[in-house]
């Protein structure tokens, strides 16, 4: 029974367009990973939190916006929460395809989006560790061909950070197939001039910044990005499925990302395609799903992974870089990589954000994951994928959904999501 009232609400406000059918019971597309979830009471928690913020996710699914959501919640190093609902495959108009019994559940491979953007800068910040670059070298260090165009100083850092400059495409009529090839988006952003002023500017790089350093990455290293994902994170952690993109013969599993509720909302329709650079966000949702956006390496935007994989990166990153016994990456380094800098405006959301280099970092009074967060960092995924971990509540939490849409309720609901989690756990942790 749903007993806070927004969650009531949130799923009446219905602003049209496409939506995903409900079934009656949702016991039917429910998946609840028993033999993990601990007892709320071996980590401090009750189980009517528990069902708060379940109440709050199956509010969120009941506005039709997501064929599948995902949860794993991880609290003093075990597993509260692994749960899904909705189903994995649903097409276009939000009817299931050929696999309509396969629920999603947190083993279900998903793309992050922009969650991306923390995996990929773990790498860069590995190779710091290893000696093979240093996070304020300039990027030419790596990658000569960056110096063009007065872009001589700018740094790795300030490419994590996003103060390089590089918010967008400085092209005309970018399409999201550009987006594949890794080669031609390198050569744009070399040749191009900045679009802000380095190290003074900040504004989100959707894309662009990763594809940057994932040329340092791969010059510095003499590795591939894949290879780099498989070796750093993927293989330490245990994630089969953590990979850029989807090998062909395990697409068949993958949730497919699909674009929902209303085409345009005044205001918020203008604003995405300004952060994507003019690409409309149901155009990056076909982009992705397609055979060649499966394929390819896009540092900042697909890579893919279960909820589980996801939670269980973030704790290894709250457990100072260890995870099973061993120490993936050094203490120092996860202090460096979730360090925060100042609050600032940051133009291409038009919003003052605090960024770590790599991470979005939490706020005092709110942020993206929740309230009263001051200590919480992570980052989020187009609208609505929120991976993070808030050490002053010693959790980690990976929140991943199939919808992408602009609808109001939307927005609320995945607030609401995040809100209640940060209210039922309490500051105890460390």
């Amino acid at each position: 029974m749903i007993r806070d009232p927004l969650n009531a609400l949130i799923p009446h406000l219905k602003t049209g367009g496409r939506r995903v059918a409900m079934p009656a019971n949702l016991d039917d597309v429910t998946t609840i990973n028993h033999d993990r979830e601990c007892r709320p009471a071996d980590v401090g928690l009750d189980q009517a939190a528990i069902d708060k913020i379940w109440e709050a996710v199956t509010a969120y699914y009941r506005t039709g916006l997501h064929p599948a959501l995902t949860l794993v919640i991880r609290r003093h190093g075990k597993i509260v929460m692994s749960r899904g609902i909705g189903k994995a495959h649903v097409g276009a108009s939000g009817e299931s395809l050929a696999d309509h019994h396969l629920l999603a559940d947190a083993d279900t491979p998903i793309c992050l989006f922009s969650g991306s953007k923390a995996v990929s800068a773990m790498l860069i910040h590995k190779l710091s560790e290893e000696g093979k670059l240093n996070l304020d070298d300039p990027v030419m260090k790596h990658l000569p061909a960056y110096a063009a165009n007065s872009k001589h100083r700018t740094t790795i850092r300030q490419l994590l950070t996003h103060r390089a400059g590089i918010r967008a495409m400085p092209i005309e009529d970018v399409t999201p197939e550009l987006m594949f090839d890794f080669d031609a988006v390198v050569k744009i952003l070399c040749d191009y001039p900045p679009i802000d002023r380095p190290g003074r500017d900040q504004a989100y790089h959707a894309t662009t910044a990763g594809y940057i350093l994932g040329a340092v990455a791969m010059a510095a290293s003499g590795e591939t990005l894949p290879g780099l994902l498989k070796r750093i994170i993927a293989d330490p952690l245990g994630c089969e499925h953590m990979t850029f993109g989807m090998p062909e013969d395990r697409r068949h599993e993958v949730a497919l990302s699909l674009s929902t509720g209303p085409k345009r909302v005044p205001i918020v329709s203008d604003m995405i395609a300004h952060l994507l650079g003019g690409v409309e966000e149901g155009e990056v949702t076909a982009a992705i799903n397609s055979a060649d956006g499966l394929s390819a390496v896009i540092p900042a935007a697909n890579i893919y992974a279960t909820a589980e994989e996801a939670c269980r990166f973030y704790q290894m990153l709250l457990d100072g870089g260890r995870w099973n016994g061993r120490q993936v990456f050094k203490p120092e380094t996860i202090a460096a990589a979730i360090k925060p800098g100042k609050l600032m405006l940051d133009r291409s959301m038009n919003a003052p954000v605090r960024y770590t280099p790599g991470f979005m970092h939490g706020e005092k009074l709110w942020s993206l994951f929740g309230f009263n967060t001051p200590k919480a960092f992570g980052h989020l995924g187009f609208i609505n994928i929120l991976c993070w971990a808030d050490p002053e509540r010693d959790m980690s939490v990976a929140f991943l959904n199939t919808g992408k849409s602009l609808a109001p309720e939307g927005f609320l609901g995945f607030g609401n999501v995040s809100r209640m989690i940060s209210q039922v756990i309490p500051r105890d942790g460390r």
